[in-house]
């Protein structure tokens, strides 16, 4: 066995190497082929059933408003049912034919199964399901003071999209629907302070991408994976160290820093287009690729831009990192950030 492995160790790179030589321009001239048919002839929405969670703010409430733009149905999910029914009374005057309010928590089996049931004996089929409830955690690792202050990060951003998936999958399936997931860069773009939140979106990436195997033909998967975006997140909600939920913009703009904050419009629309297109995977800005592309090529790069924007000395303010610095001296926040995120205002509780 050793003298095989040692064999493959020889000529595995070179003859892969040659074989992608050959196989990528037919395969990209397919792809590209298979794109242009799938915009041509993007599925349509019109009386379909979507059901959207974390509905009641940011994304996922923009999500809703471009479906009901198509004319679905919906079916929307949060924990705050006032706020639920303000976004709900926009997607009907948007077009939505039947909305449906459910009040629920993604983080607990019983309440994901409840609203999937209630979904599909209300509309009697479910087409498209958008796991997109997340929550934020801003900590280092070294300074938490209890890990089982960042459980509810998994809770939420892991579980809160499995859970309604593995309830939905038999409805889907009669329907050859698809399962649409918000994932997040942040599962392939390490920044420092993020890890309880990077681990949570990592995981949702690996595992969607496993049971986009498992599932075959029967049920399509789109993982979006954008950048950053207009959200209470970016309004500088997080989970703290301590385990509570806080705005803090200070530390929002530490961790965001000079990078341009897109409109949760926009990344809707792009992630419901592509949802419709058929497309495996979409990020947006689309830009944000070449930190991915940095990532598999050149870790070493990136790691060392991260620690010199983001990492602080011992001792020092978390809130004295160069990121910040650039950001206050240059005055860059009042351009690259959306209005909405730049006065705080009470956080909405997803």
């Amino acid at each position: 066995m050793t003298v095989i492995h040692n064999l493959m160790n020889l000529v595995a790179a070179p003859v892969s190497f040659g074989a992608l030589l050959l196989f990528l321009p037919p395969f990209y001239v397919y792809k590209f082929i298979i794109s242009a048919l799938n915009t041509l002839f993007s599925e349509r929405m019109a009386n379909k059933v979507v059901l959207v969670t974390g509905a009641s703010s940011g994304i996922g409430e923009h999500i809703a408003y471009q479906y009901a733009k198509k004319r679905a149905c919906l079916a929307l999910v949060a924990r705050r049912e006032n706020r639920l029914r303000e976004v709900a009374e926009r997607a009907r005057s948007l077009g939505s034919p039947d909305v449906l309010v459910l009040p629920a928590d993604v983080a607990k089996s019983d309440d994901c199964k409840r609203f999937v049931e209630e979904t599909v004996e209300h509309f009697g089929r479910l087409d498209h399901l958008v796991n997109n409830a997340g929550i934020g955690a801003l900590c280092l690792f070294e300074e938490a003071p209890d890990l089982s202050n960042f459980a509810p990060v998994m809770d939420v951003n892991f579980w809160g999209a499995i859970y309604p998936t593995y309830f939905a999958i038999p409805h889907l399936k009669k329907s050859r629907g698809r399962v649409v997931v918000n994932a997040s860069a942040a599962g392939w773009n390490p920044l420092p302070r993020f890890g309880f939140y990077n681990a949570s979106k990592a995981a949702i990436i690996s595992f969607y991408e496993t049971l986009r195997m498992e599932l075959g033909p029967y049920i399509k998967i789109t993982i979006a994976t954008p950048g950053w975006t207009e959200s209470e997140m970016t309004q500088g909600k997080f989970v703290s160290k301590e385990g509570e939920i806080i705005i803090d913009q200070e530390m929002r703009d530490v961790q965001v820093g000079v990078f341009p904050v897109g409109y949760a419009e926009g990344c809707a629309r792009a992630v419901v287009n592509g949802a419709c297109r058929g497309q495996r995977m979409v990020t947006q800005p689309a830009w944000f690729k070449v930190l991915f592309l940095y990532r598999v090529f050149c870790p070493e790069v990136l790691d060392w831009c991260y620690r010199l924007m983001y990492v602080t000395s011992p001792g020092t303010s978390q809130k004295s990192a160069l990121s910040k610095k650039i950001l206050d001296v240059t005055g860059a926040k009042k351009v690259l950030y959306p209005g909405s995120i730049q006065e705080e205002t009470p956080a909405k509780t997803e």
